[in-house]
């Protein structure tokens, strides 16, 4: 046969085919019916060992490998399929589905707001973006934050959650676990570091420079120019920028922001020495009540996966199916578990979506560790 002819023979496979996969995952449906009224598990090791035996018996020794690789999809596909029948009832989607109804049309401007650091730090500024009025309160730490609006002192919290050149603030996302909380818009800031000292200082008299481990990281190219230099880790670079005002001695910089040269009066002896001009921030704002405000095209879910082979090619198959795009995927190990790990997802897609309620449902209900972050926009 010719190429056309093969191809034609293909076409003429791939129509049996389409009805094939139709009929089974229709039975696949009966089956999962069943499974529902008999409150039994989705999940069959025994039997697809058994038939994955049976295609393996079936299969040529070239194909073997590709023939089991078909059939594993297909489970992970009837299994999709049966959760969601199984997640009709969830509580989750009701939720989701309630809290768009009840959440205001438009982003709140005004509100207590916790942020990490002091006046003049990044996540002020990013609250002052958010909320034209806000009234920001001042935390030590980012458990501080989280604290806050579990507790109900703030109504809001700013944490930043990644850096474009540092990539993740892995605190954060450590923290994420212990609180309850829900993640209401998202931004994502600019940020331009600058060299700051006492008027008059120059460059050629620093010999310690003070700022945030993050920014330290972000300027690392900057600073192998200034050897001898020692660097000291502060809580933000806010407070860097303040220590620089209260020393003595004209021989100390902080790496900051020049909004902080202006509110500590402080002078700017290098401007821009990010490692490059594309360092950008994203920082979230949370709440301890579910809102889902118009716009909201971005989704944040914690998810754990058994330690086994193929458990996260299954996680991420589920939104494969779908054609979802996944933004993001960050690990944390699981504290006590070796070798187990929590994952956050942020994926691109509207909870106006029935099948998005549908995929939500079924991970609320099979899988213990699941969280659903929030549903949100990013400015």
């Amino acid at each position: 046969m010719d190429i056309k002819d093969c191809r034609q023979k293909i076409d003429q496979i791939d129509d049996q085919l389409i009805r094939l996969f139709n009929d089974r995952m229709e039975l696949s449906r009966e089956i999962g019916e069943h499974k529902r009224k008999l409150n039994s598990p989705v999940l069959n090791p025994g039997r697809e060992r058994e038939i994955l035996r049976r295609i393996a018996a079936g299969s040529s020794k070239e194909l073997g490998a590709y023939s089991q690789v078909l059939f594993r999809m297909l489970f992970d596909l009837s299994r999709s399929y049966q959760d969601r029948l199984m997640a009709g009832e969830a509580s989750l989607g009701k939720e989701i589905e309630k809290a768009t109804e009840n959440t205001p049309k438009i982003f709140p401007t005004e509100g207590s707001i916790a942020c990490q650091g002091i006046e003049g730090a990044y996540s002020q500024l990013a609250a002052d973006r958010l909320f034209s009025t806000g009234n920001v309160m001042f935390f030590n730490s980012f458990s501080g934050v989280f604290q806050a609006v579990e507790k109900n002192l703030c109504k809001f919290g700013i944490l930043p959650i990644e850096n474009s050149l540092h990539g993740t603030v892995s605190e954060v996302y450590d923290l994420m676990k212990n609180y309850h909380f829900y993640i209401l818009r998202s931004v994502k800031m600019q940020i331009n570091h600058v060299l700051l000292g006492k008027p008059g200082a120059t460059l050629k008299q620093i010999k310690e420079i003070y700022s945030h481990e993050q920014a330290l990281w972000q300027c690392g190219n900057f600073l192998k120019q200034l050897p001898g230099v020692k660097l000291s880790v502060c809580e933000n670079t806010a407070v860097a920028a303040k220590k620089v005002t209260e020393a003595a001695s004209p021989e100390v910089a902080a790496i900051s922001s020049e909004n902080c040269a202006r509110l500590y009066g402080l002078s700017k002896l290098k401007a821009d020495i990010q490692n490059s001009d594309c360092n950008y921030t994203r920082f979230i704002c949370i709440g301890k009540e579910m809102a889902i405000f118009p716009g909201a095209n971005r989704i944040s879910i914690m998810v754990s996966v058994s330690h086994e082979p193929g458990s996260l090619y299954r996680l991420i198959a589920k939104f494969a199916a779908l054609g979802v795009n996944l933004l993001k995927l960050e690990s944390r190990p699981v504290e006590g578990r070796d070798f187990e790990f929590l994952f956050y997802l942020d994926f691109e897609s509207s909870l106006y979506s029935p099948e998005i309620i549908q995929l939500l449902n079924e991970l609320s209900q099979s899988n213990e560790s699941f969280v659903f972050l929030g549903g949100y926009s990013q400015v």
